[in-house]
């Protein structure tokens, strides 16, 4: 599985129209969605999934724009990344693959998810790429990896009754380093964001900037009821970067203070970036006194370009940018 820095030939959304995703607050999404195509074609091209009820609306608001395409596919959501096809370099053949993992809403909690899971084998089958289907329940979200190896996950969204029952750690890992090619996996149970209903998602908690840089999720503040589970994850962490090879320097990335919507903390977490291969990154800002800092400290680490969306809307949804979107590797 290739690192999200390497050259990219698209990225996939899927278009919003699940209302209740955002309950109350849903009219503003699909503008923000327009925003966010604007933003990404200016790099890579953008395909949109939208299904027969809403394919019309999706077309009449994004229009004929350059580095655009609309494909019918039904969804039931719009969290591409979590059911998407993790799409995986074949070496020997020079091609990619595209595995289909078997998808149940983040443990079953919002039905119907039928639809999303047959997203994946369409793709495929519309891209005329070879699909693997996994009997492994897992989401997108929950993978991150530095493209030469390593993997980066966490228990609570994999080793669970709700997603793989009577599978065993060591089957799980047998599985995910057979269809990704992976030969180091750390498991990153701290502890998750108040907020986030996917049981602790790794892009939410930890990513890879490169090779030998990990920025982690962590909270400045005691009280916050995130801080020790977030800490607990950067201690684990940085334990395992003195050991690792190539070594890895953890940086500490504070997520912002407390936010509540209609009396629910949102999961704000500036690593839910959007990379768009080797030159640009799509950083989510919240209006927070984090923001500038979070920014900046993308802008040492990468020396490339980094760009703020601001995604205090989105969020209401529990994901942001990473969740929204598929890279395609070339």
């Amino acid at each position: 599985m290739p690192a999200e820095w390497e050259p990219q030939v698209r990225i996939w959304l899927s278009w919003p129209h699940q209302a209740e995703t955002w309950p109350g607050h849903f009219e503003n999404i699909p503008r923000f969605f327009v925003d966010w195509i604007d933003r990404i074609r200016e790099s890579v091209p953008v395909n949109i999934l939208a299904g027969d009820e809403v394919i019309s609306e999706c077309e009449r608001q994004v229009g004929r724009r350059r580095n655009v395409e609309v494909i019918r596919i039904e969804t039931n959501d719009c969290w591409f990344r979590d059911y998407g096809p993790t799409f995986v370099q074949c070496s020997e053949q020079g091609r990619l693959i595209g595995i289909d993992w078997k998808y149940n809403a983040w443990g079953g909690k919002y039905a119907p998810w039928d639809a999303d899971d047959r997203v994946a084998s369409q793709i495929c089958s519309h891209l005329e790429m070879a699909c693997v289907r996994s009997e492994l329940c897992l989401e997108g979200g929950a993978l991150e990896v530095d493209g030469g190896g390593r993997l980066l996950s966490t228990s609570e969204c994999l080793i669970t009754p709700t997603r793989n029952p009577g599978w065993t750690r060591a089957q799980v890992e047998k599985e995910l380093s057979r269809q990704l090619g992976v030969h180091e996996i750390l498991w990153v149970d701290g502890g998750g964001l108040r907020g986030d209903d996917t049981d602790g998602h790794i892009d939410q908690l930890a990513r890879f900037i490169d090779p030998e840089n990990v920025v982690v999720a962590v909270s400045d503040d005691l009280d916050d009821e995130n801080h020790d589970g977030l800490q607990a994850n950067f201690s684990l962490l940085q334990a395992w970067a003195e050991q690792t090879s190539p070594k890895v320097k953890v940086h500490r990335l504070p997520i912002p203070a407390p936010r509540f919507v209609d009396g629910t903390r949102v999961p704000e977490s500036y690593c839910n970036f959007l990379r768009l291969g080797p030159d640009r990154l799509l950083l989510p800002s919240f209006g927070a006194k984090t923001d500038d800092y979070a920014k900046g400290l993308f802008q040492d680490l990468t020396q490339i370009q980094v760009e703020t969306i601001d995604c205090r809307e989105m969020v209401w949804g529990l994901g942001a940018l990473h969740c929204g979107s598929r890279d395609q590797p070339q």
